[in-house]
């Protein structure tokens, strides 16, 4: 039966098209959008992100494993220089190169690309060395100095510990604070330490004597955050501290003295009841100091002058702001806050411009969409810059770690691997590739954040007490080591090569002079009550472990200052027993009367 008017082939797509009636114009192009991701994750595509029925050779739908495979390179096409500069090598390569030809072609030519010369298939092998048991209580702080030599340690159990990087010896207890140690920081001459407490008083230490400097009180509440300015004019320098009062302190030091002035210069900025500064971060160069606090508010103040002033007050956030950093070089700072997105700040023309980077943006695929995540309001928890500031890096209370690029605010991966909130991230400090993060969940993983890969993961696992969250993690200056603190009181200690000179140490030091008590003067300096002496003048003290219990004598030669103590000299006597506080009072008091009794 034909219709008068229309040819056999018009008839023939007319019934075609109304067979096929629930298939829609574009329903190859969609095919197209579902095989291209599925497939890129099995044979990447030479130009990522390029979506077509009509790609051939490593575009094609159709390529296959072979199509990728690459000519490994000679010896010699690594020291053809481009441009003055050493080959990259193609995405598709493979396998790192070959060491022999790399550093063959550096003798060559006089240079190499760090990326050939140290793959991050190298961070693979840093591992765990230690896990010292040095607290009571969780440890929130670690820095390392200048040098890398030192670490310090702060703690819930009010101490400040010094330990060397080296072999994890303990080398000196700080006393002096009666609360939490909220946050510590080194200056940048190596000379001093300063901690801030729960106790409201910021304390400053000398590094080489471990005498008390300072002991400055001029917040009415918490301590939140500290740092030392890089900036340098003549012999005058700053440490600056912000507090849950509202309020950041600007303490003016002598770099020659080391004298602190008594009265700081102070910002109150509570523009609300219970407003409070958390976070605070300065320039590379030191003229600029950023704060986030509670009240959304970003403020921003210059240290150029002849008195530190407040510089602007930025009101973009509608939630907490909750972690600010400086990038490495620049003026550029990024925020972060609760309100699920993070914003990069730049000074243009007079004024600061922000790039917002929302935690809603999701990966798909090679494709970035926006949606609201229907579990959670989405926070931001932490920030950090790689090293060189290309990338940054955002920490989300969805357990997601996302890259972002610095200029575009494009989102570059989203690296999932946590299983509970982030709070520390710490970029290395030469290698851009690198990112280190640690959570709640006891997972402390190393990132290569330019291919969005995981390279190595620790758990901390405790014997008998499950996983220990960490709750702070840095990277000495070198890149050799990285160090941990948990909420056991543990120190733990990573690097590369052999742990021979950490296994001469117990896995648990205390000093027996930690948790005896204080006596404090007008001006809140210390004494040690059973000496009247101050803590840095005492003689060295013995090494016991976590019940007061002192360590064999071959320990306790590890102790800076008895190093060379006959046998007879290391052992303690009675007048030597641990105050540790963890002790309920009846059972002191019985251990007190058994000491008495047998004296008599």
């Amino acid at each position: 039966h034909v219709i008068p008017g229309k040819t056999e082939n018009q008839l023939l797509l007319e019934s075609g098209v109304a067979v096929n009636a629930h298939i829609p114009p574009d329903y190859l192009l969609r095919i197209c959008e579902r095989l291209g991701p599925l497939l890129d994750k099995e044979i990447p595509q030479s130009v990522l992100g390029v979506q077509t029925l009509l790609g051939v050779g490593r575009q094609s739908l159709l390529r296959a494993a072979k199509d990728f495979r690459h000519t490994l390179w000679k010896g010699s096409a690594f020291a053809a220089l481009h441009r003055g500069r050493p080959p990259e090598l193609p995405v598709n390569y493979g396998k790192p190169p070959n060491v022999v030809h790399i550093l063959s072609a550096r003798q060559l030519t006089g240079c190499g690309r760090f990326s050939h010369l140290f793959p991050t298939s190298t961070y693979q092998h840093m591992k765990m060395h230690k896990r010292i048991l040095g607290h009571l209580s969780s440890v929130y702080c670690i820095a390392f100095d200048r040098s890398g030599r030192r670490i310090f340690t702060g703690s819930d159990d009010c101490l400040v510990k010094i330990w060397a990087t080296d072999d994890g010896r303990l080398l000196s207890t700080l006393r002096g604070h009666s609360a939490e140690i909220s946050d510590m920081a080194v200056n940048y001459e190596n000379t001093l330490l300063a901690a801030g407490s729960c106790d409201k008083v910021v304390r400053v230490w000398c590094l080489r004597t471990c005498a008390p400097l300072a002991v400055l009180q001029g917040h009415s509440a918490s301590i939140t955050s500290i740092q030392f300015s890089p900036a340098r004019k003549g012999t005058t320098r700053y440490l600056t501290s912000t507090g849950a009062d509202g309020t950041i302190c600007f303490w003016q030091w002598h770099a020659n003295t080391m004298k602190f002035k008594d009265r700081p210069v102070k910002f109150a900025e509570r523009s609300r009841p219970g407003v409070q500064i958390s976070c605070s971060s300065f320039s590379s160069g030191g003229m600029f100091i950023a704060t986030g606090s509670t009240d959304h508010v970003i403020r921003i103040y210059y240290l150029g002058s002849e008195s530190p002033e407040k510089m602007a007050e930025l009101e973009s956030h509608t939630d907490k702001v909750v972690a600010v950093q400086f990038c490495n070089n620049g003026d550029r700072f990024v925020s972060g806050s609760r309100d699920g997105t993070a914003r990069i700040w730049r000074y243009h023309q007079h004024d600061w411009k922000s790039l917002v980077l929302d935690m809603a943006t999701k990966m798909t695929g090679n494709n970035v969409s926006s949606g609201e995540d229907k579990v959670t309001k989405l926070k931001v928890t932490m920030v950090a810059w790689d090293r060189y500031d290309a990338t940054v890096i955002t920490a989300v209370n969805n357990f997601l770690l996302k890259v972002w690029n610095s200029s575009t605010g494009q989102l570059l991966h989203s690296l999932a691997g946590h299983d509970d909130e982030v709070f520390v991230l710490e970029a290395h400090p030469f290698d851009q590739r690198i990112v280190l993060s640690a959570g709640h969940d006891g997972n402390i993983f190393v990132w290569d954040i330019d291919k969005g890969t995981k390279i190595r993961n620790y758990f901390n696992m405790i014997e008998g007490q499950g996983h220990g969250a960490v709750f702070d993690c840095k990277f000495s200056p070198d890149g050799q080591h990285f160090a941990c603190t948990d909420s056991h009181g543990h120190l733990l200690l990573f690097g590369f090569g052999c742990n021979k000179y950490y296994e001469k140490i117990p896995d648990q030091m205390f000093f027996h002079t930690d948790y005896r008590p204080l006596i404090r003067d007008a001006n809140n300096y210390v004494l040690d009550e059973q000496t009247q002496q101050a803590p840095h003048l005492m003689p060295p003290p013995f090494l016991v472990d976590v019940d007061g219990n002192p360590h064999p004598t071959r320990f306790q030669r590890l102790v800076p200052g008895r190093e060379n103590c006959k046998d007879e000299q290391l052992i303690p006597q009675l007048g030597y027993v641990a105050n540790v506080p963890s002790l309920p009072q009846e059972d002191l008091m019985k251990m007190l009367m058994s000491l008495l009794t047998h004296c008599l």
